[in-house]
């Protein structure tokens, strides 16, 4: 608990300062560049300073002037603070629409192109979709939680199909993540903080046009994650069928 309470403060002393330099230089500028290294500095220090330790495999691997898709689990609310930073050059993220109506922080995360979403809502999914293939055609990256929210047992959950649309549609390579430890470091539903080793492993890119459709697509990177967690976090019953979906995509994307 002291050192969840040490991350609060020192995020809550970090706040203020991103308030009084990041975001007037972001709103006279234009430029998000300096705001985002500041969130994301911040946000990998506070996790550092709760006992967090990360151990980075993998990332050596890509190529940093590639536009990628990362897909990952998603096992904590530590996971967002520990991965984007980690991810080379700037990415969007989807977040929920009602941030997006907050003052100062609303216009801030429209200038970094996140991407807002309403998760209840089927059509609005698609909407998100369409506009996060606007944000990749910038060059720039999109990580997801192909998920759609944090797992209770640390075991994959279903897929959200938007994702796989994204990426068949648009040819971007897609890189699967997977991150272990911090389900165990801070599980849903707790908010003291375990001090421990977060491993994340970021795999080969897969190239969309290799697989036929969305959905062998979808069970290939379904296979990829899971194979880099703990065995007791693995589903040993086949999943193929629970994530077979055969309605085509609604919305046309240019090959980048």
């Amino acid at each position: 608990m002291i050192r969840t309470l040490i991350m609060l403060t020192f995020w809550g002393l970090a706040a203020p300062f991103a308030a009084l330099i990041g975001f007037p230089w972001t709103f006279l500028t234009g430029d998000i560049r300096l705001l985002y290294r500041m969130f994301n500095w911040g946000a990998f220090a506070g996790v550092r300073l709760a006992g967090v330790r990360v151990e980075i495999v993998g990332l050596d691997k890509l190529d940093p002037a590639r536009t990628y898709i990362f897909m990952s689990n998603h096992a904590s609310n530590l996971d967002p603070p520990i991965q984007i930073p980690l991810i080379p050059r700037r990415t969007s993220v989807m977040v929920k629409k009602e941030l997006f109506k907050t003052p100062i922080l609303g216009p801030a995360m429209r200038m970094a192109s996140l991407v807002p979403v309403d998760r209840g809502n089927r059509d609005a999914g698609i909407e998100a979709v369409v506009v996060a293939k606007a944000v990749i055609q910038q060059g720039i990256n999109m990580t997801i939680y192909v998920e759609g929210q944090r797992s209770f047992d640390g075991k994959l959950q279903p897929f959200k199909k938007g994702p796989f649309y994204l990426a068949m549609e648009c040819g971007v390579p897609v890189v699967p993540m997977t991150i272990v430890g911090t389900h165990y470091a801070m599980p849903k539903k707790r908010f003291a903080i375990k001090p421990g080793l977060v491993k994340v492993i970021f795999h080969p890119p897969i190239r969309p046009r290799d697989f036929g459709d969305r959905d062998a697509l979808m069970e290939k990177v379904r296979a990829v994650i899971e194979s880099s967690l703990p065995e007791e976090y693995k589903q040993h019953s086949s999943t193929t069928e629970a994530h077979r979906f055969t309605e085509k995509p609604k919305f046309p994307c240019a090959p980048l």
